[in-house]
């Protein structure tokens, strides 16, 4: 097989008041798998953004096999073979049409008077698609509504569109953040197959690591916008030296949990039940000072419990107290109202305004805090913003940068800064650290201890058993909307965890 090589030369990148590529060379080959990989914010999203044609303001030269080419639109980059499948799925596919149907998307055939499909052509299409995969019609059947399907099985089409389209060089953006372990296993088996059988190189963004050393044969570190190394994977390649290339200083994996002192019961939830039945007779209680975990897998109910609790999801039974006072709580503004945050897990969607500035985002929770009368105090506004930016360590040259433009770290730190600026007593954190690298991790972990520190409570929901076993006093462990069990986060361990997670049926109970 012929080997084909992209390039960047001196390619850099500019966004408002930020330099996110500053004289970029890379280069990776068709055959190989290759992680990038970095903090949040150094650059790589960007990169692999300028390949695939959505970022077209770059200045400097790509280069495919010797000869430079113009990459200003995703429409150039699908014509030169390079494809990138985005951790937004839903985004990028249509969820009324069949599997089939956008496999084959591009190819739909224009008649005389108008679309005409062949449905036989696209079904064969879109089979041929997935079985070049080695997915069977049970793992996915081309006839399926997009819609039906899980995260793990809508980034199977979208790969399988891809290659549809004759792809040399297929990036997988954060392929596994939303996934449980065994569609993580699906993934991979499938990326191992196309190393195999196809001519293609497989650019591979997490920050997953120990998935990256499992899965990858190089990986490119960036930081700050640089490049900073590209290094084979060897056997005793550890997820430690990766990331003291990353943050560029000496790295403990471990995050020592702060003592908090625990006192009496703040908050309880009983017996509820809602989210359309998703969340199933749960009650849990959470303590000033301490921090609850909940854990479970992809799909477990963690999320759906946590929009429950705060108005955004259904309650169809159950009490929830605050200090032994029952609140009703039917929509989100009632929870807030009675002292109670939600940093949700889809932050771009739910946690921040991303086309607002810093400055209203970490006001938005407290506005009423800053008007007089009907008009907005923005010199009071920003002093709250450039207070939580120092505090939090939000990497922004500006209070008056939009958030979008952050990266996704500190975007999360955004969403968790504008609960701090609210005061609550109650935080919910659902899945705080998804997508976010392990620098940015420790300093949520260091927010969230210092919440608890202050005396409030804290529920964290994570698939992450490691995070809830380094930062949690007592965890539940949910299975198919209920809770299975009750934990001492320093009696318990991960096999544990995910004992319950699975189903485990033996009840546990601690006080």
């Amino acid at each position: 097989m012929d080997i084909i090589r992209l390039e960047t030369k001196h390619v850099s990148i500019e966004f408002p008041g930020v330099k996110a590529l500053d004289d970029i060379n890379f280069e990776v080959s068709t055959g190989e798998i290759r992680a990038v990989v970095g903090a949040n914010g150094a650059g790589k999203s960007t990169l692999m953004k300028v390949l695939a044609g959505a970022n077209p303001a770059y200045t400097g030269e790509v280069i495919l096999n010797g000869k430079p080419v113009e990459i200003r639109t995703p429409v150039d980059a699908k014509k030169l073979g390079i494809q990138i499948v985005y951790q937004e799925v839903d985004t990028a596919l249509y969820p009324t049409l069949s599997v089939a149907e956008n496999i084959v998307q591009n190819d739909m055939v224009m008649g005389k008077s108008g679309y005409v499909v062949h449905w036989n052509s696209v079904y064969k299409a879109g089979r041929a698609a997935l079985d070049r995969l080695h997915i069977s019609k049970n793992q996915i059947n081309e006839r399926t509504l997009v819609k039906d399907l899980t995260l793990a099985q809508k980034q199977m089409v979208l790969i399988a569109k891809a290659l549809k389209s004759e792809c040399s060089f297929l990036i997988l953006d954060e392929p596994t953040a939303p996934l449980s372990n065994l569609e993580t296993e699906e993934l991979f088996s499938v990326v191992r197959h196309l190393h195999e059988t196809e001519n293609i190189a497989i650019i591979f963004i997490s920050h997953r690591l120990n998935e990256v050393l499992e899965i990858c044969e190089k990986y490119t570190v960036m930081r700050n916008g640089q490049m900073i190394d590209t290094t084979t994977v060897t056997h005793t390649t550890t997820t430690k030296e990766i990331v003291e290339k990353m943050l560029g200083r000496s790295f403990e994996e471990n995050f020592p949990k702060e003592i908090c002192t625990i006192g009496n019961k703040l908050f309880e939830v009983s017996n509820l039940s809602g989210a359309d039945g998703k969340v199933k007779d749960v009650s849990l209680y959470v303590r000033s000072g301490e921090i609850v975990g909940i854990a479970g897998l992809v799909g477990a109910g963690k999320s759906e419990l946590c929009k429950t609790i705060f108005g955004a999801y259904k309650k169809t039974g159950g009490q929830i107290k605050m200090r032994g006072e029952e609140l009703k709580i039917n929509t989100p503004s009632d929870a807030v109202k009675n002292r109670m945050a939600l940093v949700p897990e889809e932050r771009r969607r739910e946690g921040v305004l991303v086309n607002e500035n810093v400055s209203l985002n970490l006001s938005a929770a407290c506005l009423s805090k800053f008007c007089m009368g009907s008009f907005i105090n923005q010199m009071e506004v920003n002093k709250n913003a450039e207070k939580f930016v120092k505090e939090l360590g939000v990497s922004t040259p500006s209070v008056k940068q939009v958030v979008k433009n952050l990266s996704g770290g500190n975007q999360q730190k955004v969403a968790v800064g504008k609960w701090l600026a609210a005061d609550c007593d109650v935080y919910i954190f659902d899945e705080p650290t998804k997508g976010v690298d392990v620098g940015a991790k420790q300093d949520i972990f260091r927010l969230i201890n210092d919440i608890a520190k202050d005396g409030n409570g804290v529920l964290y929901a994570s698939c992450e058993n490691s995070e809830l076993l380094s930062l949690t006093d007592r965890i539940y462990v949910m299975y198919n909307g209920t809770v299975m069990a009750e934990l001492v986060t320093p009696k318990t361990t991960e096999d544990e965890i995910m004992y319950y997670s699975v189903g485990g049926e033996i009840n546990k109970s601690v006080s």
